[in-house]
């Protein structure tokens, strides 16, 4: 049955305040009676929007916290359009995870999980498709103005960028370096920008 808008808000509200709690006590340490008093909400009133319990509830956070990941670059990542707004987004991405630092929420939230599990095996497919998409409609907008070879496989380049970029944060995660992230993010921007003098 859908939500009224009230219980919409009441159920994001839920979501938003057990984000930011396990951000402050950490994932194993984050309890329900936790998440009722940082939300000011009853026993019932968490079942009620999370009948599957504690599971469900990290579930939505991890999907709010994969939507922070996109809503995080932007407008950035949706105007990709020149090389300087290219690296407009490199710089925010860079940011994001300097200013964060080796704790990654969404990270912690699918270890829990378990990576293995479809609904966080969904979470994932959900953030890449968007994240790949974006990037693959910056490219296309480059080759539209003859900046990046037309021939360019623009979802096979996206798919690419978007490999590099989590290979560095998990480094970045392992390390608390980001020099992989920036070189990663370096060298696939390059790539497509020389791909149009090889077109």
């Amino acid at each position: 049955m859908p939500l009224t808008r009230k219980g919409a808000a009441t159920r994001q509200r839920i979501v938003e305040g057990a984000a930011s709690e396990m951000r402050r006590l950490g994932i194993f340490s984050l309890t329900l009676d936790d998440v009722m008093r940082c939300t000011s909400t009853s026993k019932s009133q968490l079942f009620h929007y999370f009948p599957g319990g504690k599971d469900e509830l990290l579930l939505a956070v991890a999907r709010h916290e994969a939507s922070g990941v996109i809503s995080d670059q932007q407008p950035e990542l949706a105007s990709l359009n020149s090389w300087g707004a290219w690296r407009s987004w490199r710089d925010k991405v860079v940011e994001r995870y300097r200013e964060q630092g080796p704790n990654c929420p969404l990270n912690v939230v699918m270890g829990q999980l378990g990576p293995t599990t479809e609904g966080a095996r969904a979470v994932v497919r959900e953030l890449y498709a968007r994240w790949e998409g974006e990037l693959a409609a910056g490219i296309r907008a480059m080759q539209s103005q003859g900046e990046i070879d037309a021939a360019l496989d623009a979802g096979r380049g996206a798919r690419a960028l978007l490999a590099g970029i989590q290979g560095g944060v998990l480094i970045h995660l392992a390390t608390g370096s980001l020099e992989h992230l920036e070189a990663a993010l370096d060298q696939g921007i390059e790539f497509l920008r020389r791909s149009a003098a090889k077109g």
